[in-house]
């Protein structure tokens, strides 16, 4: 199956819709993606993997790497993982693969793009995010924000 990638901007957020399988072979143009986002300026951005059918250990190493790279400019990665059994979870692989490989707890994830979108740094600080256990560290000039899901 061929990979598919949109592309939408809202506010300060930058969303991938992305479509298809993540595997070796698709990979590399999820990673060129991030990284033109990147070079643009954007430096927050949520990658909506409800659409992905079949994710492999080189698509789970291209989500690693998208978080380290944002981290590093100070952005966020937020990723998009429907609860098993929603409407929304056409394809619940991914979610599945992130937990065996145990590295799901790495990654802020959401139901859904507006979730993801409405969740703000206010609502974190009102909540104690700061002090959350697995919160991370802040990047400059914003308080940490918890990971709503696990």
């Amino acid at each position: 199956m061929e990979l598919e990638i949109d592309e939408n901007v809202h506010g300060s957020w930058t969303v991938l819709l992305i479509r298809g399988e993540l595997d070796l072979v698709t990979s590399p143009r999820v990673r060129r993606r991030v990284h033109e986002v990147v070079a643009r300026g954007r430096h927050d951005l949520v990658v909506d993997l409800s659409g992905v059918r079949f994710c492999d250990s080189s698509g789970v190493g291209v989500l690693i790497a998208s978080r380290r790279l944002l981290r590093s400019c100070g952005g966020r990665l937020r990723l998009i993982l429907p609860e098993p059994g929603t409407p929304d979870e056409a394809y619940p692989h991914v979610g599945r693969v992130l937990a065996a490989l145990g590295v799901r707890r790495l990654f802020e994830v959401y139901g859904d793009v507006p979730e993801a979108l409405t969740d703000g740094d206010a609502d974190a600080v009102e909540a104690g995010g700061e002090d959350l256990p697995g919160a991370g560290p802040a990047a400059p000039g914003r308080p940490a924000v918890p990971r709503p899901r696990t």
